[in-house]
């Protein structure tokens, strides 16, 4: 946890969220000297505090802007804040997350959208989701080799350990894990109807239907820790829509995940023989433009590496003019194909962790 178990450390963090937050919202002085005393005597008689809904809006928007590992921070302001804080049954909290999935998926046209949950306060955690994000592919180890997503091995024997049971395809959708407080945790199936997925095909090369590739539409990140003012929720997904690069350059390319770049390069009669004739380059373009086709077909937003690259620009202009310096991972941003060809590649940034933000945190399971 954070700063929850020490009251003038809570204290201090929490003014200093309020003074930027209510700066930023053109609030008065008084309101935030009036806020400041009104959060101050809850820290001493409770030991924590609770967020306005204003504050908690303003201030899921503020981490978004302050993720250094971001590139699509330019519309920062347009997340939409789901406050579920006070929900504790396991099925309420996979109703609200059912939502979430529909709502934020738009029926393609992506909407970024963050539901919060019940924060953590005084040591209790009263709700953790299990899931790396709210929706992902199972993976299953056979003696033939791994089927469907290496990256989910371990989180889908948790799931079988729990009762549920996948078809075993390359592609099957593992199931909401929620745990309140210490009690055992519950699986929840996805419904279909919250789940849209793009199948992946090529503008010009047909052969690509026979590879059978799909991927979700939306990434739901759901296991990070989003901390606002000294309040830690350790429960709140959160998406924006898929850069191309994210699917195309390395869930379906990386060699720990489902390692397509072989067999797209079959499919192109490339020469695999030597590095130096490129394959993996040219199979590496062809995969991520079937992505960026496959997704455009299916009306699903999704933004191209290059573009996504003018668009963190614009944001860093934004921020100078705002008088904010912009914080920044250069390993992190520059995307995982041709980086040298965007203004990123050849910048410094600051890594500075600035608050509020979003954090990685320690699994809930092993």
């Amino acid at each position: 946890m954070n700063a929850s178990n020490h009251p003038i450390k809570l204290k201090s963090e929490a003014a200093s969220f309020l003074t930027q937050c209510y700066s930023e919202l053109g609030l008065s002085n008084i309101q935030l000297n009036q806020r400041i005393d009104e959060v101050n005597q809850e820290i001493e008689q409770t030991g924590t505090y609770t967020h306005t809904r204003e504050e908690l809006r303003h201030g899921a928007k503020m981490a978004w802007r302050n993720s250094n590992r971001c590139i699509g921070r330019l519309f920062w302001e347009s997340m939409h804040v789901l406050d579920e804080r006070g929900l504790s049954k396991e099925e309420e909290i996979a109703d609200a997350l059912f939502y979430h999935l529909t709502y934020a998926t738009n029926g393609g046209k992506v909407i970024p959208t963050i539901t919060v949950l019940m924060p953590a306060s005084n040591n209790q955690v009263p709700v953790r989701i299990w899931n790396h994000q709210l929706i992902r592919y199972a993976g299953y180890e056979t003696e033939s080799g791994v089927i469907g997503d290496p990256a989910s091995i371990t989180f889908t024997k948790k799931c079988e350990e729990l009762g549920w049971k996948g078809e075993g395809t390359s592609f099957d959708v593992l199931p909401l894990v929620i745990q309140c407080g210490k009690r055992t945790p519950k699986w929840f199936k996805i419904p279909k109807e919250c789940i849209m997925e793009v199948p992946i095909t090529h503008p010009a090369k047909p052969q690509f239907k026979g590879l059978n590739l799909k991927w979700y539409g939306v990434p739901f990140i759901s296991d990070m820790r989003l901390e606002i003012g000294g309040i830690d929720y350790v429960a709140a997904p959160f998406n924006g829509w898929y850069m191309g690069t994210e699917i195309g350059a390395r869930n379906l390319a990386d060699e720990t995940r489902y390692h397509m770049l072989p067999k797209v390069a079959g499919i192109l009669g490339l020469d695999c023989e030597r590095e130096a004739y490129l394959w993996r380059d040219e199979a590496l373009v062809e995969l991520n433009r079937a992505v960026l086709y496959s997704f455009k077909e299916a009306g699903v937003s999704i933004v191209d590496h290059h573009t996504a690259a003018k668009q963190f620009k614009r944001f860093e202009e934004r921020e100078e003019d705002a008088g904010r310096p912009v914080t920044g991972m250069w390993s992190w941003l520059i995307p995982p194909m041709s980086p040298a060809a965007t203004h990123i590649f050849h910048k410094d940034y600051d890594n500075k962790v600035v608050s509020p933000n979003y954090f990685y945190q320690e699994q809930p399971y092993k």
